[in-house]
């Protein structure tokens, strides 16, 4: 999380998230920290919530009999909390997400996995709406 204090009154200041289109250069890679580690009452209330009921995701005994061996978390989980981690660092003072392209899943994320997010700046305009 990045936070700048800025100043409010006399001796008296307030963080600030986010960043405006003129804050961002091309190329630029913003690490978003601190990471997360997946529980299983997430993946189970994530699951619930969503009505992705798959037992791959909350079937232990299911599970085990797929490639992966164990439940596999819900990637629309792991897709939510990757794009959660960059709010305070890229898009806290956006109004609307215009978008996301490319999203690729590589690797399973199970239980207990923490998860870590990146975001490169490959291009810049602003807003046509």
């Amino acid at each position: 999380m990045v936070a700048v204090a800025k100043e409010v009154g006399k001796n008296r200041y307030r963080e600030s998230y986010g960043r405006y289109l003129e804050d961002f250069t091309i190329g630029d890679v913003y690490e978003h920290r601190p990471g997360r580690t997946i529980t299983e009452s997430d993946n189970t209330w994530f699951t619930l919530l969503t009505m992705n009921q798959h037992p791959l995701h909350f079937d232990a005994e299911y599970a085990s009999k797929s490639e992966f061996g164990k439940p596999l978390v819900n990637s629309c989980l792991t897709l939510s909390m990757v794009a959660g981690m960059s709010v305070s660092d890229i898009s806290q003072k956006t109004i609307a997400n215009l978008g996301w392209d490319k999203i690729k899943l590589t690797s399973p994320v199970f239980v207990g996995d923490t998860l870590y997010a990146e975001s490169i700046v490959l291009s810049k305009r602003e807003s046509k709406s």
